[in-house]
């Protein structure tokens, strides 16, 4: 059964309990992106993947709680970014340039 955004998000709610400050679940999620970082540092396939997977598990038990799709948010910020101009930083990142205002 392939997983969804909802089935993660019941399964957490029925193993965890209701969630009463969703920072918990932000704060949590960057506890796991240490453990990607480490994962990632050591090279671990197998690691980044399931580390991924946790944080990726928390952020659609917030995404839930707040009525909104992984995917439409996705897609809906995509459509921003292409419609920005870019600097890349030379390491695979960059940083949007910020449009200038009239006035």
């Amino acid at each position: 059964m392939a997983e969804t955004q909802e089935s993660i998000a019941c399964w957490a709610e029925e193993t965890f309990g209701p969630v009463k400050d969703q920072t918990v679940l932000v704060r949590r999620a960057m506890d796991e992106m240490e453990e990607l970082i480490a994962a990632t540092e050591m090279g671990d396939k197998d690691e980044i993947g399931k580390e991924t997977a946790d944080i990726v598990i928390l952020l659609y038990r917030l995404l839930e709680l707040n009525q909104l799709d992984l995917s439409k948010e996705v897609t809906r910020k995509m459509a921003e970014n292409r419609g920005r101009q870019w600097h890349a930083k030379g390491d695979g990142t960059g940083k949007h340039i910020p449009s200038k205002s009239v006035g």
